[in-house]
């Protein structure tokens, strides 16, 4: 149904794939008010990712876990500046692959392979959970990791299995850039000129914390949230909002944590409020 959120004022938090997820809402009659939260960069120093893809070629993982789509992608960008892209797809393709949710699959789909197994939660815990049910002793486990995250529990545990583990974080966050935009987007909740903010990954709300802290602002972005309905793609997001001590107000069905099925819950829910005059 179209124009389910004319009139709504729905503040996204851009990373990677909000592009996307502005254009569904945008449909939908929302106006979208989108808020950088850094900008994703290439490692500073490709020799690492260049030697793990050398690895990767001359001796095939047993077994491949990607994190994220963004990781594969910036990895398969290197590749091909290397001259290394057809190779690297040849060697991937002889191991058994693993993605923590839909969006690695896709980009392994982007270079014509297929996963193995989903994680049927997006979470590292959903990752460790799918692995913990496999006899990993003595295999070679190529693990793509993203930035801004301890990793050592998923490490750990496929150590302990007895997995030979090789790591690779391929990009990293710049997020000073995105500081004026923040305390802005701040502004425009703590002055009633937002009806919802929508967070479809936890990364969002630890940026958004921060950056409140970094400029002193912290009990304003409290009192935005306070008057702005809140929507989360899912458990991950939830869990990160209440270890803040926020509340999570709109969420999609058990089992359906992607953008189509949030949009859908925020549209029952702002419907039924009448959408904010903006300040002026």
């Amino acid at each position: 149904m179209a124009d389910r959120l004319k009139g709504t004022h729905i503040l996204i938090l851009e990373t990677r794939e909000e592009a996307q997820f502005s254009k569904l809402l945008a449909e939908q009659g929302a106006e979208v008010v989108q808020c950088p939260m850094f900008t994703i960069q290439d490692a500073p120093d490709p020799a690492p990712v260049e030697a793990w893809i050398r690895r990767a070629i001359d001796k095939p993982f047993d077994d491949l876990v990607l994190m994220t789509g963004e990781g594969l992608r910036r990895i398969m960008k290197l590749a091909r500046t290397r001259g290394l892209d057809q190779a690297l797809v040849a060697a991937l393709a002889k191991s058994r692959k693993f993605t923590r949710g839909p969006k690695p699959g896709k980009a392994l789909r982007e270079i014509s392979l297929e996963a193995q197994q989903t994680t049927e939660k997006p979470t590292t815990e959903g990752v460790i959970e799918m692995l913990g049910k496999l006899d990993l002793k003595g295999h070679r486990l190529g693990l793509q990791l993203y930035p801004d995250k301890d990793h050592s529990v998923l490490t750990g545990a496929l150590a302990a299995q007895g997995a030979e583990v090789d790591t690779l974080l391929p990009y990293v966050y710049d997020s000073k850039a995105a500081d004026a935009s923040i305390v802005a987007a701040i502004d425009d909740m703590a002055e009633g000129r937002i009806d919802s903010i929508a967070l479809t990954n936890l990364g969002q709300v630890r940026r958004l914390m921060e950056a409140a802290k970094a400029h002193g602002i912290e009990a304003k972005l409290r009192a935005g949230l306070e008057r702005t309905l809140i929507a989360s793609v899912g458990p991950a997001v939830s869990g990160e909002l209440a270890a803040h001590g926020l509340r999570t107000d709109i969420a999609p069905a058990e089992d359906a944590y992607f953008m189509r099925p949030l949009i859908s819950a925020m549209a029952v829910v702002l419907t039924e409020k009448k959408p904010k005059v903006p300040v002026t």
